[in-house]
């Protein structure tokens, strides 16, 4: 097994590794999938663990099934795609279409059908789920989410723009279902297991030369006793991943990019290459409505009212943000694809070097 382990390790970043989990994967098996780059599972008879359901002290397989493929892909996150057989199959076929063969060829390029110029008609009211804006954007609205059960607040996965493999993470507060209305609300914050599952997709991106493009609308980080755990280290790890990646780096701010929530999701500061904000979004440090009540302790609802606006005017504007050089370009959401699209063109021979050393600790 430690050899299997070891061959594993030399390949990871050198070609993309793949595990399609039909049957039982226990004990030490089970770190073979976690390993890999992308793990399927089979829903209903195959079971992941390292220690079964029923060896767990107060646990059984009745009460609650740590080898499903529900628990697995929901509550641990190893899982990226459930389904059945032939399900896993159509779909391992084609992520593996979007993805190189290895770290030193490009993904397939496609000749590209749809129209460059199309309208993102729907991003406009749908950017707070990001799985339905990154389809939006993408050719033929194709967009393939990976981990898609596991911290819904956060979406990841690829697209093709203009026939080129694109990685896309984004924020979501609101899940749609297939009839486009609400099934979930979510809040606008940074989870600790969001922060750790960008964090990995971009430096799968990083390590095979896929760009990336990310969707903000955030306002801070989730404020609990348990969140509070592992939130610093989780965000440091998505800090780190936007940071250290080399690649082309596209950000879109839809709605609201407040404080340091905004800096950690690919923020020029940390090295986004074009920047584009939304018509009216909004990108400061706090809230206006906070920061009058802090300014101006004491005061009446009126006053407090009055100064917000004129601090969104002065701070949280988008247009403060770009006279500042935090934003690049200001558009309205219907244009978004053509910007996007120019912007990766632009970056395509983007080429970046990095101080000499053997490897980051983060």
């Amino acid at each position: 097994m430690g050899e299997l382990y070891m061959k594993q390790t030399l390949a990871s970043g050198v070609i993309p590794q793949i595990t399609a989990v039909f049957g039982n994967c226990g004990g030490g098996l089970a770190i073979i999938p976690s390993l890999t780059d992308f793990t399927y599972m089979e829903s209903e008879n195959a079971k992941l663990f390292v220690n079964s359901p029923n060896t767990l002290d107060g646990n059984s397989t009745a009460k609650c099934d740590t080898a499903s493929a529900k628990f697995q892909s929901e509550e641990s996150g190893i899982v990226d795609f459930t389904g059945t057989q032939d399900e896993i199959l159509a779909s391992l076929r084609e992520l593996v279409s979007f993805l190189p063969a290895n770290n030193e060829e490009e993904a397939e390029y496609v000749e590209c059908s749809d129209d460059l110029n199309r309208a993102s008609n729907a991003i406009g009211s749908s950017y707070k789920d990001a799985r339905l804006a990154f389809s939006d954007l993408a050719d033929d609205y194709n967009f393939i989410e990976v981990k898609a059960a596991y911290a819904k607040d956060m979406v990841c996965g690829f697209i093709k723009l203009n026939g080129n493999t694109i990685g896309c993470v984004g924020n979501r507060s609101v899940v749609y279902d297939e009839e486009g209305k609400v099934s979930e609300e979510l809040e606008d914050k940074l989870t600790a297991e969001g922060c750790v599952k960008a964090a990995e997709f971009i430096n799968f991106c990083d390590a095979f030369s896929i760009p990336v493009l990310s969707l903000t609308n955030i306002t801070g980080f989730k404020a609990c006793k348990c969140s509070e755990k592992r939130i610093a280290r989780a965000s440091a790890k998505l800090t780190y991943a936007f940071a250290n990646s080399t690649v082309a780096k596209v950000n879109v701010i839809a709605e609201k990019a407040l404080g340091s929530a905004y800096v950690v999701m690919n923020s020029k500061a940390i090295g986004a290459d074009v920047t584009f904000a939304f018509e009216g979004a909004k990108i400061g440090a706090i809230d206006s409505k906070s920061a009058a009540q802090i300014m101006y302790a004491g005061e009446g609802s009126d006053v407090i009212e009055e100064k917000a606006k004129e601090y969104d005017a002065l701070q949280n504007s988008c247009t403060s943000a770009a006279k500042r050089g935090y934003v690049d370009y200001i558009i309205n959401p219907a244009d978004a694809r053509k910007y996007i699209i120019g912007a990766f063109e632009m970056l395509y021979t983007k080429r970046e070097d990095r101080p000499a050393k053997k490897h980051g600790i983060i």
